[in-house]
């Protein structure tokens, strides 16, 4: 052997998810327990002031609708958001000291509407708690009254923007690594699946060719051999694009079938052998594909890179692993520095990374005239 994964989740109201970033539902969390709190005291301290005469009932009232919408479990919407508005501001003007009120209520407004819709609630509710405030102080003139609301209102909405921002940018690291995760994988199925084909295909044919008029017989064989191949290939590539598992696991007798119908079909090309050591044991699908793929790769690596006369792969199960080992009598290679170039720098690191998503290894002996074993580790209980 030679060197050789729906719609995004898109706000349409820019609206932080709360349901997926931590500090969005943390952010949520606090507010809500501001509303709650900010509602009882404002009302004990209604109670305190005014005795339990005129306004009193329809205090107590408005103040306990208001808490049961605010816990209603409908969608945050529009119409929820319009309704506990109404209910605050009728409250506001029969009792001012529930202005306050309004920094919870710009947080849900920022997280209900669009970004220019909530910044006039903002502003609408901003105005409310200027005037309560004014009626508080029976009309002095104060200016913490008249700066104090517009920049609780602006810290309310920079927190929120500031929220907003971390959660895009959470979300679009999360797109990024998943494609670049996709990339991976699809880059592995292509190598160790449809390239291994191809390169069959073209090593067969090119045979064929050069013996057509010396061994007519010979070339055909060589001809039938790449058709059976193609047809593979095409198999392949058809469970590839619905996302099954190898066309090799499609025909029954678990791991151990497969890796030897997969040395048969390349003993076409150079003889590869295949045993089994020890009692087989029942593997999880993502192991039992990712073996067989694993063999492709390293076969095709044998074929494309090594020079080999013979290969051999041998499964062996453990009391907790299964092993999986490839060798070949080829020209070998410095085991040390692997080729990183074009194609032949890829295979290595796909049998790796394919190794490692199970939580096993991979370990590489070779020298330079004296072959190269491959030799792939999987926990039994890998992690998932």
């Amino acid at each position: 052997m030679g060197p050789d994964s729906g719609e995004d989740r898109i706000p349409v109201r820019g609206v932080v998810d709360v349901e997926q970033d931590p500090d969005a539902r943390w952010l949520a969390r606090v507010m809500h327990a501001a509303f709650f709190a900010l509602l009882g005291a404002s009302l004990v301290r209604f109670l305190l002031r005014h005795p339990w005469l005129d306004l009193g009932p329809w205090v107590v009232a408005l103040s306990a609708a208001l808490a049961v919408l605010y816990v209603l479990p409908v969608p945050r919407e529009l119409p929820w958001l319009g309704t506990v508005v109404a209910v605050w501001m009728v409250l506001v003007v029969l009792a001012p000291s529930f202005a306050w009120c309004a920094v919870p209520l710009f947080y849900t407004g920022l997280r209900t509407l669009r970004p220019r819709a909530a910044l006039v609630l903002v502003a609408l509710l901003t105005v409310f708690v200027v005037t309560a405030q004014l009626r508080l102080a029976d009309g002095a003139l104060d200016p913490n009254l008249l700066v104090a609301p517009p920049a609780v209102a602006a810290i309310a909405t920079a927190v929120f923007v500031h929220a907003q921002r971390q959660a895009e940018r959470l979300a679009a690291t999360e797109r990024r690594e998943g494609v670049l995760a996709e990339r991976q994988r699809l880059s592995m199925e292509i190598h160790d699946s449809l390239t291994q084909g191809l390169s069959s295909q073209r090593m067969l044919l090119q045979a064929a060719d050069r013996t057509w008029d010396t061994d007519p017989a010979a070339a055909r064989r060589h001809v039938r051999t790449a058709a059976s191949i193609a047809e593979h290939s095409l198999a392949e590539a058809r469970r590839f694009v619905h996302d099954l598992a190898p066309a090799d696991l499609a025909g029954g007798g678990g791991l151990e079938e497969a890796l030897r119908r997969l040395a048969a079909r390349e003993s076409a090309q150079f003889p590869v052998g295949f045993r089994v050591d020890g009692p087989p044991v029942d593997l999880p699908d993502r192991v039992t594909s990712a073996l067989l793929r694993i063999a492709q790769g390293a076969l095709a690596n044998v074929r494309e890179h090594a020079g080999a006369t013979s290969a051999a792969l041998t499964l062996t199960y453990l009391d907790d692993q299964v092993v999986l080992d490839v060798a070949d009598d080829g020209r070998g290679f410095e085991a040390g520095s692997v080729a990183r170039d074009g194609v032949r720098g890829h295979g290595l690191p796909a049998i790796r990374a394919r190794a490692e998503q199970l939580g096993g290894t991979l370990t590489v002996e070779s020298a330079p005239g004296e072959g190269t074993v491959l030799s792939v580790s999987i926990p039994l209980e890998a992690p998932r």
